[in-house]
């Protein structure tokens, strides 16, 4: 067995709460699973552009729940609502709830597996077959905090719901397994935002899973922003599951971290359910980011708009897979993908898979990936009227990230993510 393995044998040995609510026995099938499988090695389709060599030889300590300092300029830009995790565990003392609309709710998992029911937590028991699934595996096992976010049936909040996850300096690695669930009732609509930040550098772990569950004619806008410490190992899950006209935006910033692997996953199981998913891969220095798409048309009249921008810079790594799946029976259904990706050195490598299945007919369905320069002739246009060469190239380079966060209906929002985008790119270039 691999030391990364191997270490998380010994977290679920000693883990408080492998038993609440009556999860035990899934919790070690779980684990059990995992072992047995081991991680996926270069042959698995699903993580040839990621190997994990290096990583299994890694080990980790579970994060343990301490009072945590942090710099006030951290959060200073997070109102509330929001919930604080940092390593991984609860943070009531930088948490503030205050805002939240009647009939949302939001509490943090380690609690409701103290004080829930089962039926509360029983998103936990879910089972994960395929070998290749191994850190959901281990996030079944092994998770014992994260986002418990309800809203009830016609619930609206007016303003976004922070989820902010805060990796900070300890002695040892840590290694933290959240699990996550995001569900609205019928004709509810909620903007939620995660942020995965870094109080100070580190080399820690973090296992996200997520679970999206939207009821008829549910609205949900959900950003995820991570931007974790340049030696930060990250790999997360969102499932989604759509009913009959729900609506779900995402938008993804892909700026930090060293290793970042995102599995977004969606099923449109509803007559006219959509999902609009864009994204930003900014890739430099040494960094590996890897992201999947997997959009499952399983009603009539359903529809996906993907769109995703790629940079590389250094000697860094990205991958893209796009793919969706229009089922039997799924007719009327509309799905677009455009992965357009951007090499700013000559030692950078990006890999785009777009795959689109169709076995349904009277659709519409398009997709399409490149990989490319910036534009020569545009670069030229803005030179002739006197632009400076590097400040030309950042220009071209923010409008052609831009175009992503249009998804975002919010104007303060999107501002705010348009400014932390920049900070990024200029990070980017002085790189």
């Amino acid at each position: 067995m691999s030391a990364l393995l191997d270490s998380f044998a010994s977290a679920f040995d000693a883990l408080p709460a492998r038993d609440a609510a009556g999860l035990g026995d899934a919790r070690r099938d779980a684990l059990a699973a995992a072992l047995q499988d081991g991680l996926p090695g270069p042959r698995s389709e699903r993580w040839k552009y990621t190997p994990l060599r290096a990583f299994e030889r890694r080990s980790f300590t579970p994060a343990a729940a301490v009072p945590a300092v942090l710099d006030p300029t951290l959060l200073a830009g997070i109102p509330a609502p929001r919930i604080v995790f940092v390593n991984g565990r609860f943070d009531a003392a930088h948490s503030d709830l205050a805002g939240l609309p009647t009939g949302v709710t939001l509490q943090p998992l380690s609690q409701a597996l103290l004080t829930g029911t089962v039926r509360e937590v029983n998103f936990l028991a879910r089972r994960f077959d395929r070998a290749d699934e191994v850190f959901a595996r281990l996030n079944a096992a092994l998770a014992d905090d994260g986002v418990i976010l309800r809203a009830q049936e016609g619930a609206a909040a007016p303003l976004p719901i922070h989820l902010v996850f805060v990796g900070a300096a300890a002695e040892r690695d840590l290694a933290s397994h959240s699990r996550h669930l995001i569900e609205l009732r019928g004709d509810a609509e909620l903007t939620v935002v995660e942020h995965h930040l870094a109080a100070d550098a580190n080399t820690h772990f973090a296992n996200h899973f997520t679970h999206v569950h939207l009821a008829r004619r549910s609205r949900l806008t959900h950003v995820r922003v991570q931007d974790e410490a340049a030696g930060a190992s990250l790999v997360a899950r969102t499932d989604a599951v759509l009913a009959r006209s729900a609506a779900y935006r995402r938008l993804d910033l892909e700026l930090g971290g060293a290793l970042s692997r995102h599995e977004l996953n969606a099923e449109l199981q509803g007559e006219g359910a959509q999902v609009l998913a864009n994204g930003v891969l900014l890739a430099d220095g040494k960094r590996h980011l890897d992201t999947r798409l997997g959009i499952d048309h399983v009603a009539r009249d359903t529809r996906c708009e993907l769109l995703w921008r790629g940079l590389g810079a250094g000697r860094a790594k990205a991958a893209f897979h796009g793919g969706i799946t229009i089922r039997e029976g799924a007719d009327g259904s509309i799905a677009s993908l455009s992965n357009k990706n951007l090499l700013l050195s000559a030692g950078a490598e990006i890999d785009t898979q777009p795959v689109l299945e169709i076995h349904a007919d009277e659709v519409q369905a398009a997709h399409g990936a490149a990989v490319g320069q910036l534009d020569a002739t545009a670069l030229f246009y803005l030179r002739s009227r006197g632009i400076p060469e590097a400040q030309a190239r950042a220009l071209l380079t923010a409008a052609f990230c831009r175009e992503t966060l249009d998804l975002i209906e919010d104007a303060p929002l999107r501002a705010s993510l348009t400014a932390r985008l920049d900070a990024a790119l200029a990070g980017l270039e002085a790189a």
